[in-house]
């Protein structure tokens, strides 16, 4: 059965979709099959896996609406391995046109069911906000990945993450468990990188992966020519990290 591993984080910029993006194209470099779901409205996971999200007859949006069929939303990756359920800004409208309907909380939930067996790891991009669809994915999930950016707000907020997480798992989805918190942007060279590192590590009780993604040109580059990093520049000091996250993760058999 598939492990299902939301990534999710309410602050902006800490390198959600990049980590979605990358962890799935490295997963899926490491033989295994991977379903990527974007359910950011901006769609930058879609675009960064190379499709087109303005040209797109299914996405996530009219799935969650009932209007097709799982299946007839999942689509074929340039990247082997790969598939991915898009998104684009239709999405943004969700929230409001499911009011009133029943069990909102496991529209995505119900329609996953029917193909987790056929991936080994699906990963949800999670929009930058603790909304409907956030938490959507934390009952579709079996946990949530937390990347934080090495930066002085590191923590801000991420109370109110768990907060989240844990009224989820104690009234939508028992099993949710905390996946970790993978740190993002993080620059060796200056003593604050170092200081959030510590500050997290002290502050947080739950795992912390032992991969750090640092800061890197060819990372923030690769999204705009629609490739992994991997892809993009699979020796930069980004591609080496992102596969060594991906084996940290494979490699996580208490999940």
């Amino acid at each position: 059965m598939g492990r299902i591993i939301a990534i999710a984080n309410q602050k902006g910029g800490v390198g959600k979709t990049t980590t979605s993006i990358n962890l799935s194209a490295c997963l899926a470099e490491a033989g295994k099959k991977i379903l990527v779901i974007d359910l950011d409205p901006q769609g930058n996971t879609t675009s960064g896996l190379g499709i087109d999200k303005d040209e797109l007859e299914n996405t996530v949006y009219e799935l969650i609406l009932d209007e097709c069929t799982i299946n007839q939303s999942v689509h074929k990756t340039e990247i082997e391995n790969l598939s991915l359920i898009p998104s684009n800004v239709n999405l943004a409208g969700a929230e409001i046109e499911l009011l009133g309907i029943n069990d909102k909380e496991y529209i995505l939930k119900n329609a996953v069911d029917y193909i987790r067996d056929d991936y080994d790891f699906i990963i949800i991009d999670c929009p930058p906000s603790l909304n409907m669809l956030t938490v959507n994915a934390m009952t579709t999930a079996d946990t949530v990945l937390v990347p934080i950016q090495c930066e002085y707000y590191a923590l801000e907020g991420i109370s109110q993450l768990i907060h989240t997480i844990d009224l989820v798992q104690e009234r939508l989805n028992p099993d949710l468990k905390m996946e970790g918190v993978v740190f993002t942007m993080y620059d060796g060279r200056t003593n604050l990188s170092n200081e959030v590192v510590d500050n997290v590590k002290n502050n947080l009780n739950t795992t912390i992966y032992q991969t750090i993604i640092p800061r890197n040109v060819r990372l923030a580059e690769a999204p705009s020519h629609g490739l992994p990093i991997n892809l993009y520049d699979g020796k930069s000091a980004g591609a080496e990290s992102y596969r060594l996250l991906a084996k940290e993760v494979i490699g996580r058999e208490d999940f």
